[in-house]
């Protein structure tokens, strides 16, 4: 099977005894307009298609919050080596079907440098992925671990460099095309980076003193994580905290003298849920720093007071939804139309340019804090043995606040939908926007994938 099916004998490749060779999509250039370009790298290894083709053809297990909660209960060795090898078999299935993915683009857009380097880190990726085998002991575990969270750190340049590619390549493919594949792309990340972090988290509770029946256990505020699930998420403490820091990101962008908006609360302010709340976070946090922005600069110099962000929570039997309204002036009418796209917008070009100042990016709400110092004063939680709970969703950037990605929105609506959930946005222009974010209660959800790769039906 050919690697870029849709251009069958458009590039110089050629089946020999059963292998490919693929071109590496920074080996060959095509002039485009809005497609960068870069210099010819050594010559790409050979690769059996029939690897990749065997892990297509394999289905996804999409799994809930509650079962994520099941292996940590109550743990012992034969559940950690369980989730361990439930980790191997399924981090190569889902990033080979994106791999597919990205070998049906068309070949000027996968010859994009940046989409050239995602391509390369998912191809290593899969290769190491795959290779490793049947883990029947702690210490295969601990060595699997190693693997993971060098894997995890080094896609860190994932998300910046495939909205960049996307940017260059908005005029040499459909805008809604585009959109898809990159909803598609991010949702599969999210997934193997919530199975594969969740794991690490099992790991590091299994190998903690505290864990032997034995042990004395201190007192953990935090006691209800089961992994990276907070089984007890409360809504009004998650916007409380988000809140809180964007306005003291908006102070520190705008000065100190310019009037910042509170964010006042009001509904079911006990609603609690399980939930990943770095996810939360970052969909909460995108979404009152767009409110408080708006608000502030609609004021303008001089401005006395600003009019409140005020914060709605409804719990319902199934959901929750938490609906944040502003008098910010609404969304312009020429962002209207791209406003959940990654690729199309009149700010573009500006978006671009402040994607290159963004080398990483793991798409947390730590990322949107300015000083280190807060990090640690609004972490999600901690270890219990003191030490601060290290995962790629903590603080590894900063950007400064005024620093617009063009992200927060396309991103927070992959995340909300991530675990059967929704966001939407009215905007009333003149006056302001009601955000609306629906997130299931009940933690029995499966997580939303895509299971099969668009080549599949080519």
């Amino acid at each position: 099977m050919w690697p870029f099916p849709a251009l069958r004998g458009a590039g110089t490749l050629r089946p020999r005894s059963g292998w490919l060779r693929e071109i590496a999509p920074s080996e060959q250039r095509l002039p485009s307009r809005g497609v960068a370009q870069a210099t010819t790298n050594q010559t790409p290894p050979w690769r059996p298609a029939s690897v990749l083709d065997e892990y297509v053809q394999r289905e996804a297990r999409p799994i809930s919050l509650r079962q994520l909660t099941f292996f940590g209960r109550t743990l012992t060795e034969s559940r950690l080596l369980s989730s361990a090898n439930y980790v191997r078999t399924e981090l190569p299935t889902r990033i080979a079907h994106r791999i597919r993915d990205m070998q049906t683009l068309p070949y000027v857009v996968v010859t994009n440098p940046h989409m050239s380097h995602v391509y390369d880190l998912y191809y290593k990726a899969f290769e190491a992925l795959r290779r490793v085998p049947e883990i029947k002991s702690v210490q295969d575990n601990d060595d699997y671990c190693k693997v993971i969270s060098e894997t995890l750190q080094e896609h860190l340049t994932v998300i910046p460099r495939l909205a960049m590619g996307v940017l260059e390549c908005q005029d040499v493919m459909r805008s809604e095309a585009m959109d898809k594949f990159m909803n598609t792309l991010l949702r599969s990340r999210i997934s193997r980076r919530v199975i594969a972090e969740q794991h690490l988290a099992l790991t590091e509770t299994y190998n903690s003193p505290w864990h032997f029946p034995d042990a004395k256990i201190p007192h953990d505020a935090q006691g209800d994580f089961v992994g990276e699930v907070f089984l007890r998420c409360n809504a009004r403490e998650v916007v409380e905290r988000c809140g809180e820091t964007a306005r003291e990101l908006a102070r520190e962008a705008y000065g100190g003298d310019t009037p910042i908006p509170e964010v006042v609360l009001e509904g079911h302010l006990d609603a609690t849920f399980p939930y990943i709340l770095s996810h939360l976070e970052y969909i909460v946090g995108e979404l009152l720093r767009n409110s408080i922005q708006a608000v502030v600069e609609r004021q303008g110099d001089g401005a006395r007071d600003a009019p409140p962000i005020e914060v709605l929570i409804c719990e319902a039997p199934q959901h929750v939804i938490i609906r944040i309204s502003d008098r910010g002036g609404g969304v312009p009418r020429e962002l209207l139309p791209h406003l959940w796209s990654f690729s199309k917008g009149p700010r573009s070009q500006a978006q671009l340019k402040n994607l290159l100042k963004v080398p990483k990016m793991a798409a947390t709400m730590q990322e949107l804090r300015f000083d280190e110092a807060s990090d640690r004063k609004s972490n999600v939680r901690e270890r219990r043995d003191g030490g601060p709970r290290d995962s790629s969703l903590s603080a590894l950037t900063s950007r400064p606040p005024n620093l617009r990605l063009g992200m927060g929105l396309p991103m927070s609506r992959v995340y909300a939908e991530y675990w059967a959930g929704s966001l939407g946005l009215h905007s009333l222009e003149g006056y302001g926007v009601d955000a609306f974010l629906q997130i299931s209660k009940l933690g029995n959800k499966n997580e939303q994938l895509s299971t099969r790769a668009s080549m599949d039906a080519v």
